[in-house]
């Protein structure tokens, strides 16, 4: 029992991190199930470790290492990984703990390959941000990591034995871009890929950018670690930054502006976090970067994987299946989303997150039935295809299988906002609006707990707190007298005025449990116990989707606009696909506010360039939200229809 709870503690605090953090993490506990020795002596006695530096077309050679099975009497697909976070250990004498996506992969017999990808660790070339893909290559120095791949796979299936000329890619989160990367204008060897929480569109979504406001905790947290690189300056290893306070509020507060942050503690030399900090509308720098638009000739099975609570990379994974479906009719296209945090899915269980349960252990559970069939289908020929859409329906925790993402039976409902707090599917009357005043030097915090990064339990915690704040609108239906299921993008329609020129409109989409709902701590020792109490579940107030809208995108992405004070404006946007069911019992609540700090930068609710902007610029704003017949606000969902 010692062993499950140091694992369950290990689970907790990989929970609590954020980007490459929780990569290092999963990546330490990789071997952990079994002492470290016996872990990397089974990869030496059973593998045969070999490095290359394979020459792209460009003439730029990329370091890559490749296990293969000792055993020589049968041949091996090949099963690779495209990162720019290193594939150490490096040396042919030296290997890795574990191979592959999951333990599955390591006993059924694979070539397994790690490379650094162009410009990064040992690998030649230029490290460029989110590589953009080139449509028309007119020349051999027109390279991208569509090219690299091809040129790899090339160079392993004629130099590296015993593979049976089919290969797959999988990778999470920036790997997982590569990987979506790597399958335009597929290798004919190509086969299988799994781009897994791919960064896909970093302005519209992913990690920079949400609703025009930029991420600011995650960005800073990722950026003051990841390092540039180039032809002659190689990253080191990363050095955790020192913030001098634990709270992370506090710290962001005192910065001050966003260029004031970037000149204290980066003195400018990152130009990866300059660049996301400067470009803050959808310039050609974010537009040459979404890769979905060039999702094209694709001519391998896809499998794309997300996790509903994925802080980093959430709208990636929809973005990424939806285009392949688009783009590459008849292509085998499936999409797999669980209860999970961005790369949740690759070690833990998945059977909670923070306060909530999800009864089962999830993670596992795609590990040995949906990720590991997939690739032994389609590069070994063994067992069967799985669905269009395997997806995990949170409230009732259960896995369901459809035809189609979002589910077809799906039909649209709003759910209205109304005078006194109420929320339901009823249009209003002649009710008015509610106001509060935003105050961004007092930014509503998006944590009740103090944390400098951004802790990925954020997306289900209790967000009682902020329900409490004269800054937060709050409506919530009655108690459910039947089951009510979401199933796709929830979409905010909003009908709103400031006394600014510019305003941030917050919208949290929240299931607020029953009263006498049980806590998770069943017992008691009757002991006093030091510390805070647990939480109560009863009227748990949880998490489900939240996004921020910044106004003057709300006609463009490429040309803001400034609010006219006083005169009322729709604020229409769509944040990232949920599959949750609000029990009967339960009740649907949504909170609208103007801040969400320090997980976005603050709004000074004045039409200025926001990263530069001076102190004076910022001012309180009185917001208001309207709910009557001719100016009805409200956030519209998928509904499911109950059996």
């Amino acid at each position: 029992m010692d062993i499950i709870r140091g694992r369950a503690a290990q689970l907790r605090a990989v929970a609590a991190l954020s980007g490459a953090a929780v990569f290092a993490a999963l990546g330490n506990m990789a071997g952990q199930d079994a002492p470290k020795e016996a872990k990397e002596d089974y990869v030496r006695s059973h593998y045969t470790k070999y490095e290359y530096r394979i020459p792209m077309r460009d003439g730029k050679r990329l370091f890559t290492s490749v296990y293969v099975p000792k055993d020589a009497s049968q041949s091996y697909p090949i099963l690779m990984d495209r990162t720019p976070y290193d594939v150490e250990p490096y040396g042919e004498d030296k290997y890795k703990k574990t191979l592959g996506p999951s333990d599955e992969f390591e006993k059924a017999g694979y070539i397994f390959v790690y490379q650094d990808v162009r410009g990064r660790y040992m690998s030649e070339g230029d490290f460029i941000e989110m590589t953009p893909h080139i449509d028309v290559k007119k020349s051999p120095k027109d390279v991208d990591n569509s090219t690299d791949t091809y040129d790899t796979i090339e160079f392993l299936l004629k130099h590296v034995a015993n593979n049976n000329g089919k290969v797959g890619i999988w990778g999470i989160s920036y790997p997982g871009f590569y990987t979506s990367a790597s399958m335009i204008d597929s290798h004919p060897a190509l086969k299988a890929a799994s781009p897994q929480a791919p960064m896909t569109d970093l302005f519209l979504g992913d990690d920079a950018y949400h609703g025009g406001a930029f991420m600011l905790a995650a960005n800073f947290g990722f950026y003051s670690s990841f390092k540039p690189a180039t032809e002659v300056s190689r990253p080191k290893a990363s050095v955790p930054f020192d913030f001098g306070t634990p709270d992370g509020y506090e710290f962001y507060l005192q910065a001050g502006n966003l260029s004031d942050l970037n000149r204290r503690y980066l003195q400018g030399g990152n130009w990866l976090f300059t660049d996301q900090m400067t470009h803050t509308t959808y310039d050609d720098y974010w537009k040459a970067r979404e890769l979905s638009r060039h999702m094209k000739n694709i001519r391998c099975a896809v499998m794309t994987v997300g996790g509903w609570f994925d802080a980093e990379d959430l709208s990636g994974p929809f973005k990424t299946f939806h285009a392949v479906e688009q783009f590459n009719p008849g292509t085998p296209n499936s999409l797999v989303v669980g209860p999970w945090v961005h790369g949740g899915w690759a070690r833990s269980e998945g059977d909670h997150l923070g306060d909530v349960q999800f009864d089962a252990k999830t993670a596992e559970y795609f590990r040995a039935m949906i990720q590991f069939p997939f690739f032994e289908y389609y590069l070994k020929g063994k067992g069967s295809t799985g669905p269009k859409a395997w997806v995990f329906e949170t409230g009732t925790n259960v896995w369901r299988k459809h035809d189609a993402w979002p589910p077809a039976s799906a039909r649209a409902r709003t759910l209205y906002l109304h005078a006194g707090g109420r929320l339901s599917f009823e249009t209003p009357g002649d009710e008015g609006f509610d106001e509060y005043t935003s105050d961004p030097a007092h930014p509503v915090p998006f944590i009740n707990y103090i944390a400098t990064a951004v802790p990925q339990r954020y997306m289900v915690d209790d967000q009682r707190f902020a329900s409490r704040r004269p800054d937060v609108l709050v409506y919530a239906t009655e108690p459910l007298e039947e089951d009510v299921t979401i199933a796709g993008p929830v979409s905010p329609r909003l009908k709103v005025a400031s006394s600014g020129t510019d305003s941030d409109f917050d919208v949290k989409l929240i299931d607020v449990y029953p009263n006498d709902y049980p806590d998770n701590d069943a017992g008691t020792t009757g002991k006093r116990v030091l510390g805070p109490p647990p939480v109560r579940m009863g009227g748990y107030q949880q998490l489900l989707r939240g996004e921020p809208m910044r106004a003057k995108f709300r006609k463009s992405w490429e040309k803001p606009e400034p609010l006219v004070p006083g005169q009322m404006a729709e604020i229409n946007f769509e944040m990232p696909d949920v599959y949750h069911t609000f029990r009967r019992g339960h009740r649907i609540m949504v909170q609208i506010q103007s801040s969400w700090f320090p997980l976005t930068d603050r709004n000074p609710q004045t039409f200025v360039d926001i990263p530069t902007a001076k102190p004076e610029d910022f001012k309180k704003a009185t917001e208001q939200v309207f709910h009557k017949k001719d100016a009805a606000s409200g956030v519209e969902v998928l509904v499911l229809p109950q059996p």
